[in-house]
C-alpha cells in the first residue's frame, strides 16, 4: 500500500486512529511520530500498546520534536535516505495530527523565534511536506491531510473571545490572545491547504497528489482540555459536556470522542473512497470554510511569508515554487 506517516501519534485522537489504520489497512507501512519516544511518556506506552496488537504490522516509532524546524530537516533527510534505500515504500500519506495550544500563561516562543502555536501547528507541517513530496509515488500519487477546527471561522467556536482575522502585516501573525493565535493557526493551516491544492495540481509531477484539511470535530475526551494551561472553567465544562454527550450528539454531531473522529481521518487519509477529493471537510462530509479561508490574495501572501519563515527554497523540495 505505501508509507503513511502520523505526526503526533501518541495523541488523543492519533491512538484510536493508528489502531483502526492498522486494522483497516493492514498492508500499509505505519511511521508514527512522537516527541518522546521513551517508554516512561505514558502515551508513548499506550501507543506501544497498541501496535503490540498488530505483531504482523509494518510500524516504526520515530522521536520527532515539531517545534524547532532544524529537528524537522533533519527527520525529512531520515525519510528520504530510508525511502531511497528501499527500507520502506513510498509515502500515500503524511497526516499531519500534532498540535499545540497555549491558552492563559501568554505566548511561548520555539528556539527559532516564532510563537509555538503557529510555529508547530502551521510552520512545522508546512516544511514537514514540502520537504517530503519528493517522496511520494509520482504514478500512485497520495494525499496530505491537514488539522483545522471551527475556530477558523469568526464566531463558530465556543470559546472564542477574538476573532481570528488574519492581519495584513503577516509579520504580526504571531501577536495575540491564547485562544485566537491557536484559531489563527487553523486559519493559516487552511489557507495552505488551498495554496498547496493549486501548486499540486498545476504540477506536472505533483498532480496525482491531493492536500485536504479536516476538522474532526470537537473531541471531548481530548487531553488537551486537561493541560495545566486550560481554564479550570472550561475544563469543568468540558467534562459535563463529556459525560453528556451521548445524548448532545444527537442535537450537535460535531461533539464526539476521539475515536468517532479516528475513522474519518484515516478514511480521509488513505481509503480508496476519497481517492481524487481535496480541499475542506467538516468531520467525513465535505463544506465550505470561512470566507476569510478563501482570500486567494492573502493566501499567496501567506505561502510566501511561509516559505520565508522557514527558510525553504527551491532546493527543499519539488514542488515549483
Amino acid at each position: 500500500m505505501g508509507t503513511v506517516l502520523i505526526t503526533g501519534a501518541n495523541g488523543s485522537l492519533a491512538l484510536p486512529a493508528v489502531s483502526y489504520l492498522l486494522s483497516r489497512y493492514p498492508s500499509c507501512t505505519a511511521v508514527l511520530t512522537v516527541r518522546d519516544d521513551s517508554d516512561r511518556d505514558p502515551n508513548t506506552a499506550k501507543l506501544r500498546a497498541i501496535i503490540a496488537n498488530f505483531p504482523n504490522a509494518n510500524c516504526s516509532i520515530r522521536k520527532l520534536n515539531l517545534a524547532p524546524l532544524s529537528s524537522i530537516r533533519a527527520f525529512t533527510d531520515e525519510i528520504h535516505f530510508d525511502i531511497a534505500q528501499g527500507k520502506m515504500p513510498p509515502l500515500v500519506a503524511i497526516i499531519c495530527n500534532a498540535f499545540t495550544w497555549s491558552l492563559s500563561s501568554g505566548p511561548k516562543f520555539t528556539e527559532d523565534g516564532y510563537e509555538q502555536s503557529i510555529a508547530v501547528n502551521h510552520l512545522a507541517h508546512f516544511t514537514l511536506t514540502l520537504r517530503l513530496l519528493e517522496d511520494f509515488d509520482k504514478k500512485q500519487g497520495g494525499r496530505v491531510l491537514f488539522f483545522t477546527s471551527d475556530s477558523h471561522w469568526p464566531g463558530k467556536a465556543g470559546f472564542e473571545k477574538f476573532p481570528p482575522i488574519l492581519p495584513e502585516d503577516l509579520d504580526l501573525l504571531e501577536v495575540g490572545q491564547g485562544f485566537k493565535r491557536y484559531g489563527l493557526s487553523k486559519l493559516v493551516i487552511l489557507m495552505t491547504m488551498y495554496e498547496l491544492s493549486r501548486r499540486l495540481k498545476k504540477s506536472k509531477d505533483m498532480k496525482q497528489i491531493a492536500a485536504l484539511a479536516v476538522d474532526p470535530g470537537g473531541l471531548l475526551d481530548s487531553r488537551a482540555f486537561l493541560g495545566k494551561d486550560v481554564p479550570q472553567g472550561w475544563a469543568i465544562l468540558i467534562r459535563i459536556v463529556n459525560w453528556l454527550q451521548p445524548l448532545l450528539k444527537l442535537v450537535k454531531p460535531t461533539l464526539r470522542r476521539a475515536s468517532d473522529g479516528a475513522e474519518d481521518i484515516i478514511n480521509l487519509a488513505v481509503s480508496p473512497q476519497y481517492a481524487g477529493q481535496e480541499c475542506y471537510f467538516e468531520m467525513n462530509q465535505k463544506a465550505e470554510s470561512s470566507p476569510d479561508s478563501k482570500n486567494e490574495r492573502l493566501q499567496a501572501l501567506l505561502w510566501d511569508k511561509s516559505l520565508e519563515w522557514c527558510k525553504l527554497d527551491q532546493n527543499d523540495t519539488v514542488l515549483p515554487l
